[in-house]
């Protein structure tokens, strides 16, 4: 690579940030020093993807740069075992990054990078050798190049998504995609390095990675990690640690609002001044009450996976217009098209909003046809918007076949797919219940010589944590 600031990881050290305890250079040191020092890894590396498979942590960041510049398939740490195992097959993954909790979750065989010591060693397990590799005695890193590099057109990132057909699809994010993403996101929100991210999204998630964990490093900002969500334990790191941004989808912020409600207080933290809301639509009466009780507006803003993955914003420049997704993100134009995807519709009208720009997925690994088309250069959401007079637009619902649960995207084909599979099945359909604070629940109508108790087993070995039916009928069942 001629000029290693165009690659993700090392674009993010070179900003001088911190993640945890750890600086973000040693952390991306150590990936590197990995590399150097485990010969298996590199064997089992060539020629082939990696996969990352953490929670929220700053290994991540080891992570990624031990990938070597290459395709790292980012794997949610709610996945399940069978959605695991099409990921790695799918993708031609040689090696996964991981902690020892997660580990019997992959297929057997694996090659597999542990990570829970990160970043002073990791245990690489190779054709079931494992090996320590000592990552603690690098020499740090000595990064030039062009601080202002567009990225690398490379492989950066691969996240499954885009169900509509039944089978979730590859999508390829390169270096350029996440690099221009994150430094929009420290023009629309301001950030500066005396700013202090709290993460409490899965960075597999590319909301949670960009804008509260590869944005902020990029400004030398600080980032806490929280490796799984607790609304009390948030709050408490909120109080303590002198936080300045919080990002979440709307059930974040719903049970932080509750919470703090319980405790009959308001947030002892007068330095937080960012609250960024994406991933679902944000109710207009939560972002009142948030305001009320904490002071700080809670700016809504838009976005996708192939968008890598945010194109509208509520920029801290602006008044916040609450109820609407805002403007477009800086470097990236959105049009509001008719439904054909010919033309641009005038303000007021509704259409499928259309995103251009360097942040623009390139595709998928395979089965393109099926997922979100692009047409000269214009990215087709299958989301609905209206533009409005002061150039903000509003979501107005969706074209493509899905809803949202808890913020993650849920295709009712991909949930009928795994359980029409299930012997003894012979109709399944999925629909949305909502439900207030979790957006959606999922509901189950399932025709076949089948029991409830027997699809809710076979859901929870084959579906994700968020993808899990909350009401299952089968005629006949009492």
């Amino acid at each position: 690579m001629a000029d290693p600031l165009s690659l993700l990881p090392l674009v993010a050290a070179a900003g001088g940030g911190r993640v945890d305890a750890f600086d973000a250079q040693q952390l991306v040191a150590a990936g590197l020093t990995l590399l150097q020092r485990s010969a298996p890894l590199v064997r089992a590396l060539s020629g082939r993807r990696s996969a990352i498979f953490l929670p929220t942590s700053h290994a991540f960041l080891t992570a990624l740069a031990a990938s070597e510049g290459r395709g790292a398939v980012l794997v949610n740490p709610l996945a399940a075992p069978a959605e695991i195992a099409f990921q790695i097959a799918d993708a031609d993954v040689g090696a996964v990054f991981t902690i020892s909790s997660l580990a019997p979750r992959l297929p057997p065989g694996t090659t597999t990078v542990l990570l829970d010591n990160s970043p002073r060693t990791a245990r690489v397990v190779a054709e079931g050798d494992p090996r320590e590799v000592d990552l603690g005695s690098h020499h740090g890193l000595s990064l030039e190049g062009d601080r202002d590099a567009l990225g690398s057109d490379e492989e950066a990132a691969i996240v499954y998504t885009s169900a509509m057909a039944g089978t979730p699809l590859g999508a390829i994010l390169t270096h350029r995609n996440l690099i221009a993403n994150a430094r929009s996101t420290i023009e629309a929100a301001g950030l500066v390095r005396d700013d202090h991210s709290l993460a409490v999204l899965p960075f597999a998630h590319l909301f949670g990675l960009t804008v509260t964990g590869t944005g902020p490093l990029l400004a030398g900002a600080r980032v806490t990690t929280m490796d799984r969500f607790h609304p009390i334990r948030a709050l408490e790191l909120l109080d303590t640690l002198d936080v300045t941004q919080l990002v979440g989808v709307p059930s974040v912020f719903a049970v932080l609002l509750s919470a703090l409600e319980r405790r009959g207080g308001r947030l002892r933290n007068d330095r937080l001044r960012l609250c960024i809301c994406g991933g679902a639509a944000l109710p207009l009466e939560l972002q009142d009450r948030w305001f009320d009780r904490t002071g700080v507006e809670l700016r809504q803003g838009y976005g996708l996976t192939e968008g890598a993955p945010v194109c509208l914003f509520n920029r801290v420049s602006l008044p916040n217009r609450r109820g609407t997704l805002g403007v477009p993100f800086p470097r990236v134009d959105v049009e509001i098209r008719d439904r054909r995807g010919d033309q641009a519709l005038a303000d007021g009208a509704e259409g499928e909003i259309c995103v251009r720009g360097e942040n623009v997925s390139p595709g998928y690994l395979r089965s393109g046809e099926l997922g979100l088309p692009v047409r000269d250069g214009w990215l087709r959401t299958g989301d609905l918007g209206a533009r409005n007079a002061d150039g903000t637009v509003t979501f107005r619902g969706l074209l493509k076949p899905m809803f949202t649960r808890n913020g993650f995207n849920i295709y009712p084909a991909e949930i009928e797919r795994v359980v029409g599979a299930m012997p003894g099945v012979r109709r399944v359909r999925c629909r949305a219940i909502p439900e207030p604070t979790r957006e959606h629940d999922i509901a189950l109508d399932v025709e076949g010589d089948v029991t409830p108790d027997a699809v809710k087993s076979w859901c929870e070995t084959r579906l994700g944590a968020y993808k899990q039916p909350s009401e299952i009928n089968v005629p006949g069942e009492v």
